[in-house]
């Protein structure tokens, strides 16, 4: 037999008022309503519940036995029903999966991590590498946010657009380029492209085409960080983009010089899948990745 759990409302009503009259002011039903209610909880339960003393009623032993397994019963529905608006970041203990490319884990990373650390000690991120091809884990969980330049099309994904990062060309200090970069001296050299799959051209390619000419590609690479490292022991150039591999770009002791040639901004994009739309967790986290992403811009 199925349980109706609609009898546990009206049962916990009746043995804290006493009366049928009493619970159903309390539900805000009519009292015949109640009454027939009470008898169904009597067929079910095999006992009367509520017996007639005189001008009162009295509960039953077995109701008196049941009531605060009932009362806890009720209040643990309504709480899984009408679940918290407030988020305790000081008792919050959760952990988060980030994706995201090397360059983002060496920028915006940092920034995040330390937030986190300050607002919720209890959380702990766990950030992944982007795979070389697209994959199912933001739509099964086993990632919460995904971190990059991509936006998924299906509808039971989100996206927010966190801003955008200029292009530019990263070379060393003493590179021959260094002092004046034209369009004829970027193709001109060797170039190194990053592209986590394996990609030898990217859109730069068709600007130079238009222009009648071609670079020379010497290599592809999945991270920023091999591109740069190859930038640094040789002539080759790296075009990356500008805020977010700063910190890497620095790290190998490189300079920038602007794209010599009209370019749109690359994106940087945060995406998850729906179901964490109404997670309050979830929403700070996002909150805080799109502070880190503002306060690297700035």
């Amino acid at each position: 037999m199925q349980a109706d759990l609609n009898l546990l409302t009206v049962l916990d009503a009746l043995l804290e008022e006493g009366s049928v009259m009493g619970a159903a002011e309390r539900l805000h039903l009519s009292s015949p309503a109640v009454s027939r209610t009470l008898g169904r909880i009597r067929k079910v339960t095999g006992d009367d519940i509520l017996v007639r003393t005189g001008h009162s009623m009295t509960p039953t032993p077995y109701a008196l036995g049941i009531a605060d397994e009932v009362h806890r019963l009720v209040r643990q529905a309504n709480a899984v029903l009408s679940p918290s608006r407030e988020l305790d970041l000081a008792e919050l203990d959760r952990t988060f999966t980030v994706q995201c490319h090397d360059a983002l884990a060496s920028s915006l990373v940092p920034v995040l991590v330390a937030t986190i650390a300050e607002q919720a000690p209890g959380v702990r991120l766990r950030v992944l590498a982007e795979h070389s091809g697209d994959t199912d884990d933001l739509r099964h969980g086993r990632v919460d946010l995904e971190l990059g330049g991509g936006a998924p099309a299906l509808p039971e994904f989100r996206s927010e657009t966190l801003g955008h990062d200029p292009l530019a060309v990263a070379m060393r200090p003493d590179h021959p380029c260094a002092d004046d970069l034209d369009l004829a001296a970027y193709a001109a050299h060797p170039h190194v492209v990053v592209s986590r799959r394996g990609r030898l051209t990217a859109p730069i390619d068709d600007l130079l085409a238009a222009e009648g000419l071609h670079r020379r590609v010497i290599a592809t690479v999945a991270t920023v960080h091999s591109a740069l490292q190859i930038a640094a022991a040789s002539d080759a150039l790296v075009t990356t983009t500008a805020i977010l591999c700063r910190p890497l770009i620095d790290a190998f002791g490189l300079v920038t010089r602007p794209l010599p040639a009209p370019s749109p901004q690359a994106p940087v994009n945060c995406n998850w899948h729906q179901r964490y739309d109404s997670d309050l967790a979830h929403a700070w986290l996002r909150d805080r990745v799109r502070a880190a992403f503002a306060a690297l811009a700035g």
